[in-house]
């Protein structure tokens, strides 16, 4: 048995305690038919926002980060648009990464399809897998299908093309999006075309997978079609931009946690504690697919150019929500300069380059992301019993511990900026630092 105390610099000493709160046994709609690619069990996703990644904003200038991004324990780069972008209705000056003008092609801004294959042959020859951003739901105005195929799009009352309207689902309001224009999904030869060109990079490109933009708003017989025909090709990785459980049962490996990272905002601005942290959990019981993927962020590029930088939303808080991101149920994501405490939100439509220094976060994430590959108990997938929440008497403090087979981590975490004292089953008394942590692991 080997016992070892990480990241919170406390030794992990064994002491007498209270029991443990018994195993949570979330409620499941089965279990998923999707077979997740065996490399992803332990994975983490890294998002790769290329243009505002160097001053260059290129594919090749990226390839120089990879190294380090390795060394830090990244496993999957996920690769924001690489596509055209549309000039009719743009957006600023730069236009909008999810405004497609040619799904089979590469967005000059960034280099050539050339230069796309020399970065996804260098990632997999240092152990990276690539998805690539995929926008399945609308294109640019001038997109080559308007003239090629003018009746895939829909339109309004009379006859017209018209911006998309849409409800986000992360936060329910409602919004216009006048640069894009959606696809008609009830039509056959959409679904089928669609799918042709994400199979285009699969053989061109030889990718691991794809993110799904709004997935949620395409019907999930299209989504179980193109897993279907994905998979003859190669076995493939699929990210959800959804919460929806019903995208899990035959067609996404992982959807969004959106209600955690809603929560860990909440927690750092004092707005939630530890009893809402654990209503998540148990009331109610969340009816996914038994061995489901859930992605857990505190950020990514929407939340960033949009809702605030990790000081913003969090505070003080920052590397405790992160702590809590990396180590609860799901596949955790960091997002570009993040790992360097990224503090400007980047512009969206503008060339706005991250300016990178020392790094400064990195140990962090360094260390979490080795947790998750040193620990099955940290697995991603939904299982019953994997999860046990302790109860620690304080508001303040969230303590939980993940089980599986023999291996275990136990891990508490100081939900405000004032020292609090916690006891630990099997463990023993913990002093955390304001918004500080312990998590001990087992084997």
């Amino acid at each position: 048995m080997r016992r070892i105390g990480i990241l919170s610099g406390l030794a992990a000493l064994a002491v007498g305690t209270p029991a443990l709160g018994a195993p949570l046994l979330p409620s499941t709609e089965g279990v998923s038919q999707v077979r997740h690619v065996p490399w992803a069990a332990r994975a983490n996703i890294y998002e790769v926002n290329i243009r505002q990644y160097t001053p260059e904003g290129t594919f090749r200038a990226f390839e120089q980060h990879l190294p380090r991004l390795r060394r830090m324990g990244v496993d999957v780069l996920w690769i924001m648009p690489v596509n055209p972008i549309a000039k009719k209705e743009r957006k600023g000056t730069l236009g909008s990464y999810y405004a497609v003008s040619d799904y089979k092609a590469v967005n000059p801004e960034f280099g050539d399809m050339a230069d796309f294959r020399h970065l996804v042959d260098t990632a997999h020859a240092q152990g990276f897998r690539v998805i690539l951003d995929w926008v399945a739901n609308h294109t640019g105005w001038d997109h080559v299908w308007v003239e090629q195929h003018p009746d895939w799009y829909k339109r309004n009352a009379r006859g017209e093309l018209e911006g998309f309207h849409y409800t986000d689902l992360s936060d329910h309001h409602e919004e216009v999006w006048a640069d894009v224009i959606g696809l008609d999904y009830g039509k056959q030869a959409v679904r089928d075309g669609m799918i042709d060109a994400m199979r285009f990079w699969l053989k061109e490109a030889d990718i691991d997978g794809f993110r799904c933009d709004v997935a949620w708003t395409l019907p999930v017989a299209f989504w179980e079609q193109a897993r279907r025909e994905l998979d003859a090709v190669k076995p493939v990785f699929l990210l959800a931009e959804a919460d929806t459980p019903e995208m899990q049962a035959r067609a996404f490996d992982m959807t969004y946690d959106w209600k955690l990272y809603h929560l860990l905002v909440d927690v750092a601005k004092g707005k939630a504690d530890a009893r809402d942290l654990a209503r998540l959990y148990t009331d109610p019981p969340r009816k996914y697919p038994s061995g489901a993927y859930r992605m857990t962020f505190t950020s990514n590029h929407d939340e960033n150019s949009w809702n605030g930088t990790d000081r913003e939303l969090y505070g003080e808080g920052a590397d405790a929500m992160a702590v809590l991101a990396a180590t609860l149920p799901g596949m955790p994501l960091v997002y570009s300069g993040q790992e360097d405490g990224l503090d400007k939100r980047l512009k969206f439509f503008e060339k706005d380059p991250i300016a990178w220094g020392g790094f400064e976060r990195a140990p962090l994430y360094a260390g979490l992301l080795r947790l998750k590959h040193d620990h099955p108990a940290l697995e991603s997938g939904m299982e019953p019993g994997n999860l046990q929440l302790i109860e620690t008497g304080n508001p303040k403090v969230f303590a939980f511990r993940r089980v599986k087979g023999a291996d275990r981590v136990t891990v508490a975490v100081n939900l405000a900026a004032v020292p609090a004292t916690v006891v630990l089953p099997g463990i023993g008394r913990r002093t955390l630092k304001g918004w500080g942590w312990s998590i001990t692991p087992r084997q």
